[in-house]
């Protein structure tokens, strides 16, 4: 739109100019938000130095009485003599606050202390500036509303930039909240952990840019969409930021309500006139709000009743204690890890593979992940530690719970830990006093694995390397998977962890001893992993929403990352048991 006013002959160089601008945005976002930002520095302060000395310049020589502007009570005069065409006008101040709320979109990669210095110090005084010395030129030399803006261009850019990566974290804390499908999360800072790179939503962000910007590709259309998307954006996080008011700070709800009428009539105005343009470019917007509203109701309406028809047929730890004596049961040696998302009792696919193949390892561990509406959990605090049964039976269980900004299983040595704090448990399991009764027992909240404490110890840690695994680790995945051989010696890349006892071992009593003793030798014999294989199916005479959002659910689960990859587990030792959901 900057180059309107050149030859004729350039009018189509816009989108093709605009579409190029957007694939190298995209095509940088692997590098993060770190390197991109290194770049677009210097760029955006000559920028903001740039158009706030064009503003005063304009403000000096065209009309100093500008600022008077900056009073409400001309706002006052405007609402109290609205009509229909100063309604319609509020959509085209929309694209004021729009820019500016544009560049602070990635609020998880700031501090707050950052944003209210940038903001007062920099960034409000630029656009006014920007503003008043446009409004003035515009005062003076009316009708050259057409013409050069480059102020315009570089705004979009880091707008556009900013609001990609917020869309990278926000859809990172919707799949912890079980509110969107698997997809693969790049953690682009070591410092922060707010700065991901999701490069399969990059790609589809960038293949919708392309396809607005081709098919919008009148600038008024796009200002729009803008338009709507700002003002709503604005009225849910005035609706939100209500209900922090009384439910997170605790204030009275008269403070809540008076916070949300204030603010919220003045952005239900605003959103009135931006969806009066809804055949004007608006509606592609709502189009892709229902897009992804689809897919995130799908897929969180899906897992939950997933997690609904585990606990409902689950089955009691009694009946693996019962059912392993006398019935042919034999345990192998190794470990096994059981993954699910039930956190009592043994779940359906395990009790499954048991009665077909009457056979576990002679230590078992379940493990699942509770997601908390909290950004993160204290590292102190992150592990529920319990016994599963008698203590002979060595089953064991692994509660592992996370904000939607934690990273969990971003470690190679996950397992290890686990192990370490079941040491940990194991020695602390009859003294702790701050341990928690739960339906099958004591369970212990513990923290990072203890390196030289009273508990298992790491003791050689070898880098990660193609090597065939040990002896032990054969026969025994072969006895349980049934493995064949030369699959079993082929070259795995993996990462090898022993454990030892601690020095001060021969003061701790003897029934702690053997134990850990038996979990060391269970970890040398190797380790498997154990994950349930979901069939979903709608039960006749399901109305259709119902076999919609199922139909919807299977499709995404189908075409999104596995769990094994998500969990990052060795395929040579994963087992999947499917079971099939009727809901």
């Amino acid at each position: 739109s900057s180059l309107k006013f050149l030859d004729s002959k350039l009018r189509d160089v816009p989108t093709p100019a605009a579409c190029a601008v957007l694939v190298c945005l995209f095509t940088l976002q692997h590098h993060g938000t770190k390197r991109i930002g290194f770049i677009f520095a210097p760029i955006v302060i000559i920028w903001l130095f740039f158009i706030s000395g064009f503003g005063l310049y304009n403000i000096i020589h065209c009309d100093p009485q500008i600022l008077r502007a900056i009073s409400p009570v001309y706002l006052l005069r405007f609402m109290k003599k609205i009509n229909l065409s100063h309604w319609k006008l509020l959509s085209s101040i929309v694209l004021c606050i729009a820019g500016s709320e544009a560049m602070f979109a990635d609020l998880g990669h700031f501090s707050k202390k950052s944003i209210k210095i940038t903001f007062i110090c920099c960034i409000y005084p630029v656009l006014l500036l920007t503003y008043a010395g446009q409004a003035a030129f515009m005062s003076k030399i009316f009708g050259a509303a057409d013409a050069f803006h480059l102020s315009e261009s570089i705004p979009n850019t880091v707008g556009s930039q900013a609001t990609i990566t917020a869309g990278f974290s926000i859809i990172n804390q919707c799949q912890a909240l079980d509110c969107f499908p698997r997809v693969k999360v790049v953690h682009t800072s070591e410092q922060i952990l707010g700065q991901v790179y999701v490069p399969d939503v990059n790609w589809l962000f960038m293949t919708l840019s392309l396809a607005i910007t081709i098919g919008l590709h009148n600038v008024s259309q796009l200002a729009k969409a803008t338009g709507l998307a700002v003002t709503s954006a604005m009225l849910v996080t005035t609706c939100l930021m209500s209900l922090v008011i009384a439910l997170c700070w605790e204030k009275s709800w008269f403070a809540s309500v008076c916070f949300l009428l204030f603010f919220g009539s003045i952005e239900a105005i605003y959103l009135s006139t931006s969806l009066v343009s809804f055949f004007r470019g608006a509606w592609c917007l709502i189009i892709l709000f229902l897009l992804f509203m689809t897919i995130m109701g799908a897929w969180h309406y899906g897992t939950l009743k997933k997690y609904e028809f585990d606990v409902e047929n689950k089955v009691s730890v009694e009946w693996l204690t019962d059912y392993s004596p006398g019935l042919g049961v034999s345990r192998v040696p190794g470990i096994g890890f059981i993954y699910s998302d039930v956190d009592t009792g043994i779940p359906a696919f395990f009790s499954h593979f048991i009665t077909n193949l009457p056979a576990f390892h002679q230590v078992l561990i379940f493990v699942s992940f509770k997601s908390s509406p909290v950004p993160y959990i204290p590292e102190n605090r992150r592990y529920l530690i319990g016994r599963v049964g008698p203590k002979e039976y060595k089953i064991y269980r692994c509660i592992v719970r996370y904000g939607y900004c934690d990273n969990v299983r971003d470690t190679d040595d996950f397992e290890d830990q686990i192990i370490s704090l079941i040491g940990e448990f194991i020695t602390r399991e009859e003294y702790d006093c701050e341990a928690l009764s739960s339906p099958e027992g004591k369970m212990i909240i513990l923290g990072s694995p203890m390196q030289d404490g009273n508990a298992l110890v790491p003791v050689a840690e070898t880098s990660s390397s193609t090597c065939a695994p040990t002896i032990t680790e054969s026969e025994s995945q072969r006895h349980l998977l049934d493995i064949p051989s030369d699959s079993a010696n082929s070259p795995i890349t993996r990462k090898r962890v022993r454990f030892t006892l601690p020095p001060k071992s021969p003061r701790m009593r003897a029934s702690v001893r053997e134990e850990l003793l038996e979990i060391i030798e269970a970890r040398e014999s190797g380790t498997a992993y154990f994950l349930g294989q979901s069939h979903l199916l709608a039960r006749k005479g399901s109305n259709f929403f119902k076999k919609f959002l199922i139909m919807a659910y299977v499709f995404l689960d189908k075409n999104s990352r596995e769990p094994p990859v998500a969990l990052n587990i060795p395929n040579a030792a994963l087992l999947e048991v499917g079971t099939l959901y009727t809901l």
